[in-house]
């Protein structure tokens, strides 16, 4: 029995070294993983300063896979077209909000991640995606590589993307009364918005085309629209407008812009467009 036991006790011992060496020859000689921090240019740096200290915003331009729609042709910007894209949405979007609701406004209600993309997001039915808004917390902006700042229109449109995507992740924190604006224009809406031109849907009280996809784009169009525009532009656009009704209708709407903005954050809209007109001015001249 004692010998018994003896084997037992050998055998076991001789188990334990068996696996301490199996253990051994599984280690891997060195690490596989990649601890080497990567090198900050002075482009992460002046993001770091102008966007992540300030404002808790990172800006993403390196090309990250998962931050995309793989199955479109899409490209990362071109590195020399990122910081005066970043100095544009900073200067009319960033610091007008910033003037008027507070400099901690954006602070608190802010994507937390920017995403520039290089090229054109096209769409199967004719159009481009211009930005999108992810939860409130990422917007990504395309057609970097496209921006001239010394052109007003350009500049219009690209700051009308995050002008249009921001008014979503506010509607997102606070609704608007989608009631009582669905009540004003409630037959114009379809999903075959891209069809129709910007004259008839206005024609039609949609301030523009895209406003027809649904209630929520109409809002977020009308506030950003008139957040692009100077005053006389958007005095123009009202009287290119034929119809009495459809003008009115779309007053209607920017009165409850004006009212949300007003009752939800405390913001006086017009003196955000103010802001805003002020700062493009100074974007496309420096």
């Amino acid at each position: 029995m004692k010998l018994l036991n003896k084997y037992k006790k050998i055998a076991v011992f001789v188990s334990v070294l068996a696996l301490a060496a199996c253990a051994h020859e599984d280690q891997p000689t060195e690490s596989q993983l990649d601890y080497n921090q990567p090198t900050r240019t002075d482009l992460d740096k002046w993001i770091d300063a102008n966007y992540l200290v300030p404002y808790n915003i990172n800006a993403q331009y390196k090309w990250n896979q998962n931050t995309v729609d793989n199955t479109r042709f899409l490209f990362p910007p071109t590195v020399a077209k990122v910081q005066p894209a970043l100095e544009i949405v900073k200067q009319i979007w960033l610091q007008s909000y910033a003037t008027i609701a507070g400099p901690d406004f954006v602070k608190k209600i802010a994507p937390r991640e920017i995403v520039l993309v290089g090229g054109v997001n096209s769409n199967s039915n004719g159009t481009r995606t211009l930005g999108i808004a992810e939860g409130g917390q990422r917007i990504t902006l395309f057609e970097v590589d496209n921006l001239v700042k010394t052109n007003r229109a350009v500049v219009a449109e690209f700051i009308h993307t995050i002008q249009h995507e921001y008014v979503h992740i506010l509607n997102q924190t606070k609704p608007f009364d989608e009631q009582a604006w669905g009540k004003i224009t409630p037959s114009g809406y379809t999903a075959t918005w891209h069809l129709e031109t910007t004259t008839a849907s206005r024609e039609l009280g949609f301030i523009s085309s895209y406003a027809r996809s649904n209630i929520v784009e109409d809002f977020a169009e009308t506030a950003s629209i008139i957040l692009i525009s100077t005053k006389a532009e958007y005095a123009a656009i009202l009287a290119g407008i034929s119809s009495a009704k459809a003008r009115a209708d779309i007053q209607k709407k920017e009165a409850i812009v004006v009212q949300y903005f007003k009752d939800t954050f405390n913001i006086d809209f017009y003196a955000l467009r103010d802001e805003a007109e002020k700062n493009t001015t100074y974007v496309i001249n420096n």
